[in-house]
């Protein structure tokens, strides 16, 4: 990350800790959204930030961290897939990482569900599931529920963290800390509708049809009246995002990443 004045985190990497004979409690996998994508490096930053705030110990790999192999797998390139799989898990093995977290539901469900099938076992947490444990155990608060206290926020169901992963509660109570008025919208959890990404509309032009499929799901977020669409998926913040300047909404409804909420009522 760069160097800049406003830089009040530290972020160490697996080869510093390593070289002073340390491991850390987890290892921050970032992934390529979170590591070159202007918008979600700030999610980055956020998630940082608290990870600083409450004391964990923590690693990234940096320059050592390669594409999981999800986008090669499902476009259907087995043999790069499994060829950027196998160079990631050596490279994890060797450093004896145990405990995995990250904000990216595409990286958390390769990580977690099938780089086992090739020897890289690890025990793999969303940062919705662990950013819900800071505040179970108590080390996340929020006077009086922080900034957002009292606002409409809604919550996008990412495909691969909700049907994929079963994981609807954890973002929900990340929310609820925030002391904020959740609506759901029509369809989500189990019946969420997705954001396009999924379907690869993140990468090329939509399919001729009716309408696009994240100005269909931003109409439903909007329809709820937040003035907050909350995700936890790179992907989603995109599609959501530009849904909401097809809506010529940028003004009015912000759309924020759970770290960025968290860290924002913590004024981190």
């Amino acid at each position: 990350m760069d160097a800049t004045p406003e830089k009040t985190y530290k972020v160490p990497t697996m080869a510093e800790l390593a070289a002073n004979g340390e491991e850390p409690d987890v290892l921050f996998w970032v992934g390529c959204a979170g590591s070159f994508d202007d918008r979600y490096k700030k999610v980055t930053i956020a998630f940082v930030k608290i990870l600083n705030h409450v004391g964990i110990k923590f690693a990234v790999l940096g320059t050592e961290e390669a594409c999981t192999g999800d986008p090669a797998r499902r476009a259907g390139n087995e043999f790069l897939f499994q060829m950027q799989a196998m160079g990631n898990i050596q490279v994890l093995n060797g450093y004896n990482v145990k405990k995995i977290v990250t904000a990216c539901p595409h990286c958390f469900n390769t990580l977690k569900n099938e780089y086992p099938e090739l020897g890289g076992n690890y025990e793999v947490i969303h940062h919705s599931q662990f950013l819900q444990g800071l505040i179970n155990e108590g080390k996340v608060t929020l006077k009086g529920g922080g900034t957002f206290k009292g606002r409409k926020i809604t919550f996008h169901d990412s495909c691969y963290l909700g049907r994929a992963n079963k994981i609807y509660e954890a973002p929900r109570e990340v929310l609820q800390t925030l002391d904020a008025e959740l609506v759901e919208m029509k369809r989500c959890k189990t019946k969420g509708l997705c954001c396009g990404a999924g379907g690869a509309q993140y990468f090329k032009e939509p399919e001729p049809g009716r309408k696009d499929i994240n100005v269909e799901r931003t109409e439903e977020a909007l329809a709820t009246g937040a003035d907050t669409i909350a995700v936890a998926c790179p992907f989603c913040m995109t599609m959501m995002s530009d849904g909401i300047k097809n809506k010529e909404r940028e003004d009015s409804v912000k759309v924020y990443d759970l770290a960025e909420l968290l860290a924002q009522a913590q004024s981190l």
